[in-house]
């Protein structure tokens, strides 16, 4: 995008965020059905532009784990759409009440739930994702700066003329979107503090580093998904290859795919061999420590696997001796992303549950669970693995900070520093809210 339509842009995007902001629930929803029924009635023109991608994608012969993400099918439309109406059906954020306390008689205190503003998003080259992000930033009311991966531009930039045609009968319109397309236009993001609220890179742990390194504005950061599943001693046999199979090739290229598997000594030896014939149909490349090869057939495990994100049909398998040694891997070589445990064992899997500092620890299933869709949030915008402001899957609820409400009949401090005492009765959240009602 140039500079100049870049300025033009964004020096309307706070407007048309308040203007957004301030629109109905039914408005809001009414727009979310709009963009769903407009992508499935134009889906030719989304597939021929992602078919392009792919052309290029090809020609320059990028990685398979890319190439799997690039890639927008029926599938996957049928996936986005259903979401965005999942999203369309979900709870307002705006002005939902948080706290409710009465500091006096006829002095009530609120804290609500309000827009974050202009949210700037860079994102990695998937199509779904933009979509995701769009519905979501939709419905929290806050407008949205994009800036996808350039292996999809062709489907992003047919994405975006679909959504703002569809838009264009609102009275809000799409100018609370700004789509930028060059990998100079990064910078330009980074230098946007007095516009953008709050930046979401999704993408490796160098990237996401490079971008809190290089601006001023807040980060909510979404780096590597270096998950890990452990197979304790005291698990069902059967379950665990079941999940082990689904959280390592159900889809390999994701951040909630497993990359590290942590099997416990007194069943590596029965679980590795069958696991190894589970895994042929999707010819899985295992690397294995020593213990491990003694067993199957594998590649030795490097130092270096511990450490590494394969995103495709390849896996670190290490054999502990102990709960605790599997936790104090998953705490020196995960990334805080997911991690899950297979047990029959109760106290084994809560104290797995409590011990592991990731954001989301799961027991006795797949690790591709990890997503916002699956938990019911709709979408979501990233997996964050930070612990300020939202982590996990963010959500609408990721989307929104606060701010207070206080309204009295003429009240001044002055009683009160002179020893008045505060009621502070904490109130029931149900009821009329000073949040301004919808008409």
């Amino acid at each position: 995008m140039g500079k100049h339509k870049l300025l033009k842009e964004l020096s309307t995007i706070k407007t048309a965020q308040r203007r957004l902001s301030n629109l109905s629930t039914q408005a809001r929803n009414a727009m979310l059905y709009t963009i769903a029924d407009a992508l499935e009635q134009q889906a030719q023109r989304i597939f021929d532009a992602n078919d392009r991608d792919l052309q290029i994608a090809d020609q320059e012969n990028i990685e398979l784990p890319l190439r799997k993400r690039l890639v927008f099918d029926q599938n996957k439309l049928v996936e986005a759409c259903a979401g965005i109406r999942q999203v369309a059906a979900l709870p307002d954020p705006i002005g939902r009440v948080r706290e409710r306390r009465l500091l006096d008689d006829n002095l009530l205190l609120e804290r609500v739930n309000v827009p974050i503003g202009v949210i700037g998003m860079i994102f990695e080259s998937r199509p779904d994702a933009l979509i995701q992000i769009l519905a979501l930033c939709l419905k929290s009311g806050n407008a949205i700066v994009l800036k996808g991966g350039r292996e999809a531009l062709y489907t992003n930039k047919e994405l975006v003329s679909v959504i703002r045609e569809a838009l264009s009968d609102n009275k809000v319109g799409s100018e609370w979107i700004v789509h930028m397309e060059s990998r100079e236009d990064v910078q330009e993001i980074l230098q946007l503090d007095t516009i953008i609220d709050l930046l979401i890179p999704r993408g490796s742990n160098d990237f996401v580093r490079y971008i809190m390194d290089n601006t001023k504005i807040p980060v909510l950061g979404h780096a590597d998904g270096l998950s890990s599943l452990y197979i304790d001693k005291e698990s069902d046999i059967e379950m665990a290859l079941t999940v082990t199979v689904d959280s390592k090739c159900q889809y390999p290229a994701v951040c909630n795919a497993v990359e590290t598997l942590l099997v416990h000594n007194t069943v590596a030896s029965q679980f590795l061999p069958r696991l190894k014939k589970a895994f042929e149909p999707w010819s899985v490349i295992i690397h294995g420590d020593e213990r491990v090869a003694e067993i199957i057939t594998c590649q030795p495990a490097t130092v270096a696997v511990w450490d590494t994100e394969f995103l495709g049909y390849e896996i670190a398998i290490k054999i502990v001796d102990s709960l605790q040694e599997a936790i104090d891997h998953i705490t020196y070589h995960g990334s805080a992303h997911t991690d899950a445990i297979i047990t029959s064992n109760k106290a084994t899997a809560q104290r797995f549950l409590r011990e592991v500092d990731s954001a989301d620890v799961f027991w006795n299933c797949s690790t591709r669970f990890a997503d916002g869709f699956r938990f019911g949030l709709g979408a979501e915008v990233g997996i964050s693995t930070q612990k300020i402001h939202a982590r996990g899957p963010v959500g609408l609820d990721g989307l929104v900070t606060s701010k207070w409400l206080l309204a009295g009949d003429g009240q001044i401090v002055a009683p009160y520093a002179q020893g008045k005492p505060f009621k502070h009765i904490d109130m029931d959240l149900d009821g009329t809210s000073l949040w301004k009602e919808e008409e």
